[in-house]
């Protein structure tokens, strides 16, 4: 028999190696999020229930008429929803003295509330006869809660968790020759959290197809053994055999690197299984040289496990998948590859504004930014098992997650919910921790809780070998009941028993599972309590809680702390401590319920990014008509001292204390309040200032290209400028939003936890106020790509637009390889003060002249440039703009020979300057990329020559003349692509056809100089790293990446800083700001700052005569001109420098 497995092993993997082997029907995992239809029942009326409990359905099999389950049902009239779904979010408020009720967010949802608390959902589907032979399941991601199913009017099951999926086998009861009718009854009168937890299917569904020999859901586990340079990937791969026949089968399993290449695999290992059997099957995998999944580089291998029968591959699962390692220390905290990590920790509840629970997937990845951007490098699931996309938004993007079950018990029931989480999560290589359960005080210091803590740490050694466990214990010094068995303590507050803790334990490691508590109203400075709002400041903390500047100095200065979890990293709804109605959310978070950050972010940022030049003041200044009020202004800063002035008065320099607020009595006078932070013999500023009344709004989507696949969602904040474009902090103006195109709102938010707006508004009525200057907006594509439109508008003020591109649902997105991107950049040291003044000649031909201050004698504006810093002209260059349709009929303004005439002007003044290809005979920007007009009816290959052949002929003449750019950028804000339609990002593989006929061009007349790619995506990370991602992986490359930064449409310049950070860590190129006029000394001093000199500097916009120009009409100097002659003090100058 030996003899005959081992035969059978090698011909397995001969097969493997030599043959090609033909995959047989796919398994299928098919969403079902669409095409519901949904209507609240009732839990105190069976009339009003459909039925339910009227009819004894469970007395036979498939016995459900006169029922809403019954598949004949006719629900018509039932609305049309699709998932998820959250049917509590669009009730009302409602004032009950209720604890409980008033925990979760004053909805009428519960017990109290019977006729909002039962809520049926019916659907349909097909499944084709040519899939008969085939096994079926389906997978409810969440249901809140207590939900019944039933399939063809027979019973499935009951699920009572609102927070640990189910999956049900519907192989018997499933029709080939009709539609199926799924049915689920949801019950949410029981709570089980005391926060908000909504109601409905709020997670996915998902119907699965796959063979009768088979690999289960999460039937495959691997965790990584570190060996040296090597790694060693552990498999526990399950296999089910539902067929009534004994079977032998091989399974293999390999592994392959994020752009597809197998690096490692096992042999095929055949294995008998009985009819109606299961087997576990044990492998291992040497992989030398591993890239480690880290926070920084959350690299992601796929696991691919095959059952092979007869030559075919009759199933296949494949899992992304990080090898790294963990430790825990009780003297020096925790440790990621081997590296110390101080956990800078949040707590999170699944809920935001507008949406409730029910999260489209990519409010994930929106929401883990956020907490990115702030230094945040750990999540504790707050606490429950978090949805499935919460932990893939982790594992990419690099969060470290402490999975929590939702209630320490060891009964059946939730020994069954808390294997699911085990089970379902342990690939995660986010998830480092689980958490046995949080503040059980009726249990958690006695015999009862101390079993059941060992009787789920044992079933954790059985289910993950790799991880530990901890519980989030509400007591001090208490060294009894749980924490005698938990193997790392967790501290809930107290944290002024740590130190003590640790002495007494000194083998037990300690993290602070929940820390801090400071309440806040974003953009508030007064304790109201009738609107039940707290000053924005680091004030005011429950007693059983501390405040930011309390705790985290202790889990700073101690190694032995592995770190600590903010209580909580965002507002949510309910818990409206330390207030009641009319508050119906928290103020616990360090951001709002939309993520707009309070000032708490900039501490926490000030001392978690110590690489980051933080410099945040509060409170604003729109104190109207409080002349003489004497404010305290808060610095939160990582720099050594900080200088404050006040309309020019200098208010005097001080140290900052570290992990400490710095703190300043002012007396207000309206005008402009500057902070000057001084660190390592450099310099960044940070200003407010007194704002007019609002002028118009400004939106700001968080990405403005999203795939058409009826799931993406993009984020759109909304504020309010003045007409010198400030952001008015305390417009509260009600704003409309309207939308055009295939896309649709999903929900509205501002931030205010006392707020009765409506999170859901019906169509065409969207509406909401904004909270101290801010109110946001959740789109949510269609199905068809296009452009969408959206606008917002409000009386008094100018509306304001944006357009969003949508891509098809097939584009083929892609991640370069590791060895296809080369960090590269200019001249180490270079740093560049430019501008785009190819505006120019046009003003000259009107007879405009610039003068210097004080001066009545007119200047080559050159020279005046020159002189206040500037060392670099950026010029764009249009194919014919002479033509009827192009930039100047007849005139040919930033034509080539006008290029030329500017060039040999920017070389005479000693000035280097970057060459923007426009490729067209008009502006090309993200809304317009129109090819010139003898371009318009090319075939593509004659295109692509046209484009190469054209730069090859304008860089021939600027050598010629030897006046060579520096730096040339192939196409100018192409991020939704050039030449349109050939080009646009819809076809990223014509895109790329496009920019490398450009950049071979160049490097034919001038292969020395830098190329540089131009976004207009200033603050939108997600966006760029997309556009990037998909063009270096069709082997396009450069030396510099560009953006634009304009406030009113890249968003903030806290995102900006990300975003450019970020893409570095990435690319390894140099960033410059291309484009941008407003907020010049910020903008210069955040490019400047990006580490390892990767920021070499900005071109302002055309400021000899736009926005906030340099020059007024007449070319005399304006005040901004002054400015520029600071930051050339700060940044250019040699001293600057050192």
């Amino acid at each position: 028999m030996k003899n005959q497995f081992f035969l059978l092993s090698l011909l397995m993997f001969l097969i493997f190696y030599f043959s090609e082997i033909s995959l047989s029907q796919p398994r299928q995992h098919i969403s079902l999020d669409k095409g519901w239809k949904f209507h609240l029942g009732s839990a105190s009326s069976a009339e009003k229930d459909f039925g339910y409990g009227l009819v004894s359905i469970y007395s036979k099999n498939g016995k459900s008429e006169g029922t809403a389950i019954y598949p004949g049902f006719d629900d018509n009239d039932w609305r049309n929803v699709d998932l998820p779904h959250d049917w509590a979010i669009e009730l009302p408020f409602v004032n009950h003295p209720s604890f409980d009720v008033m925990s979760h967010g004053y909805k009428p949802i519960g017990g109290y509330f019977p006729e909002n608390s039962i809520g049926w959902y019916r659907r349909s589907f097909d499944i084709p006869s040519s899939d008969s032979g085939f096994r079926f399941s389906l997978t409810f991601d969440g249901v809140y809660r207590d939900a019944k199913f039933w399939l063809n009017g027979y019973y499935l099951g009951n699920n009572e968790s609102g927070y640990s999926g189910i999956e049900y086998d519907i192989t018997d009861f499933v029709w080939f020759d009709k539609p199926n009718v799924l049915v689920v009854r949801v019950d949410a009168t029981q709570y089980e959290g005391w926060f908000y937890e909504g109601a409905g299917i709020y997670r996915h569904v998902w119907l699965n197809r796959y063979p009768e020999i088979h690999i289960p859901s999460n039937g495959v586990f691997a965790y990584s053994i570190p060996k040296g340079k090597s790694s060693i990937i552990h498999l526990e791969i399950t296999i089910i055999n539902s067929s009534l026949k004994d079977n032998i089968v091989g399974v293999e399993t390999q592994i392959k690197s994020r752009d597809g290449r197998v690096i490692a695999r096992t042999l095929s290992k055949s294995i008998s299984i009985s009819a109606l059997g299961e087997s576990i099957i044990n492998q291992d995998i040497k992989i030398d040289h591993p890239h480690l999944w880290n926070l920084d580089d959350p690299y992601l291998y796929r696991i691919e496990t095959s059952i092979v029968s007869e030559n075919k591959i009759i199933d296949r699962t494949s899992m992304p998948f990080g090898i790294r390692s963990i430790k825990w220390d009780a003297d020096k905290g925790f440790f990621l590859n081997d590296r110390p990590i101080k956990l800078l920790g949040v707590n999170m509840h699944q809920g935001h504004a507008g949406l409730g629970v029910a999260l489209p997937d990519g409010m994930q990845y929106y929401r883990i930014n956020r907490l990115k951007q702030m230094g945040a490098n750990a999540y504790r699931c707050s606490h429950h098992p978090p949805t499935p996309e919460l932990l893939d938004a982790c594992d990419s993007l690099g969060m470290l997650v402490i999975n929590e079950n939702r209630l320490l018990n060891t009964s059946p029931e939730y020994l069954d919910q808390f294997s699911k989480m085990v089970i379902r999560d342990r690939n995660h290589p986010s998830v480092i921790l689980w958490s046995i359960g949080n503040e059980e005080g009726y249990i958690q210091t006695n015999g009862n809780g101390k079993r059941m803590a060992i009787t789920l740490i044992e079933k954790l050694k059985r289910l993950d070998p790799s991880r530990k466990v901890t519980y989030a214990a509400d007591v001090s010094n208490v060294f009894k009941g749980i924490n005698e068995v938990i193997p790392i303590r967790g501290f809930n507050y107290r944290e002024e028993a740590m130190e003590d803790y640790h002495k007494d334990h000194p083998h037990q490691p300690i993290i602070g599972t929940e820390m801090g508590s400071t309440v806040t109203t974003r953009g508030i400075y007064s304790y109201d309590s009738i609107n039940c709002y707290l000053p924005d400041l680091d004030l005011t903390a429950p007693w059983w809680a501390s405040r930011a500047d309390q705790w985290w100095p202790i889990v700073a200065e101690n190694p032995w702390a592995a770190g600590g979890f903010i209580w909580t990293g965002m507002d949510y709804m309910g818990e409206p401590t330390p207030f009641h109605w009319p508050n119906i959310g928290s103020h616990f978070g360090v951001m709002d319920q939309c993520g707009f950050p309070k000032n708490l972010y900039y501490y926490y940022q000030s001392w978690w990014d110590t690489t980051l030049p933080v410099l945040n003041i509060a409170p604003h200044w729109n104190w109207l008509n409080r002349w003489g009020f004497e404010p305290e202004v808060w610095i939160d800063s990582n720099a050594d001292s900080v200088n404050l002035k006040l309309n020019g008065k200098d208010l005097g320099t001080r140290l900052i204390q570290k992990n400490q607020h710095l703190k300043w009595k002012v007396k207000y006078e309206p005008g402009l309040l500057e902070a000057k932070g001084y660190k390592n013999g450099f310099e960044f500023i940070s200003k407010i200032e007194t704002t007019g009344p609002a002028f118009e709004l400004v939106v700001s989507p968080h990405k403005t290209t999203a795939i058409a696949n009826s799931t993406d969602v993009i984020v759109v904040n909304i504020s309010a400028v003045d007409t010198g474009g400030r952001e008015v902090p305390t417009a509260n103006n009600r704003v409309r939003f309207k939308v055009t195109g295939p896309a649709k709102i999903i929900g509205v938010g501002n931030g205010d936890p006392s707020s009765h707006e409506p999170d859901k508004c019906e169509t065409g009525l969207w509406q909401r106020s904004l909270f101290q200057g801010k109110c946001q907006v959740i789109l949510q594509m269609g199905d068809t790509p296009g452009k969408v439109g959206f606008e917002a508008s409000t009386e008094g003020l100018w509306p304001a637009s944006t357009e969003i591109h949508t891509l098809p649902a097939s584009f083929h997105n892609i991640a370069p390889a590791i060895d296809q991107i080369k960090p590269s950049g200019l001249p180490d040291g270079e740093r560049i003060m430019g501008a785009d003044i190819s505006f120019l000649p046009q003003l000259e031909a009107e007879e405009m002249k610039f003068y210097d201050f004080g001066s009545n004698v007119s200047e080559d504006v050159f020279e005046i440039l020159k002189r206040y810093g500037f060392n670099y002209i950026r010029l764009r260059i249009f194919y014919q703009p002479e033509n009827p349709e192009g930039y100047s009929p007849d005139k040919g303004y930033c034509n080539l020979k006008q290029t030329l005439e500017m060039a040999r002007r920017i070389k005479k003044a000693g000035m280097k300057f970057l060459l923007d290809f426009h490729y067209s005979d008009y502006w090309a920007d993200p809304g317009k990329q129109y090819k010139p007009a003898a371009w318009a009816s090319l075939p593509f290959e004659i295109l692509k020559d046209s484009v190469r052949n054209y730069t090859v002929r304008v860089l021939l003449a600027l050598k010629a003349q030897g006046t060579l750019p520096d730096m040339i950028q192939p196409g100018n804000e192409i991020n939704h692509g050039m030449l349109w339609p050939e080009g646009h990002i819809s076809q990223p593989d014509q895109l790329s056809g496009l920019l490398e006929a450009s950049i071979s061009g160049i490097k034919e007349v001038a292969p020395e100089v830098p190329i540089m790619l131009h976004l207009a995506l200033g603050g939108q990370n997600d966006e760029s790293v997309f556009w990037l991602n998909n063009m270096f992986a069709r082997g396009i490359d450069c030396d510099v990446i560009g953006l634009s930064y304009y406030p009113r449409w890249h968003c903030t310049l806290d995102d900006l800083k990300y975003n450019m950070r970020d893409l570095i860590r990435r690319y390894g190129k140099d960033i410059i700001v291309v484009e941008y006029s407003q907020k010049k000394e910020e903008v210069a001093g955040a490019v400047f700052a990006l580490p390892n000199g990767k920021g070499k500097g900005c071109f302002i916009w055309e400021p000899l005569n736009t926005w906030e120009g340099i020059f007024d009409k007449n070319g005399k100097p304006t005040r901004w001109l002054h400015a520029y002659e600071n930051i050339k003090a700060m940044y250019l100058d040699e001293d600057s420098k050192n």
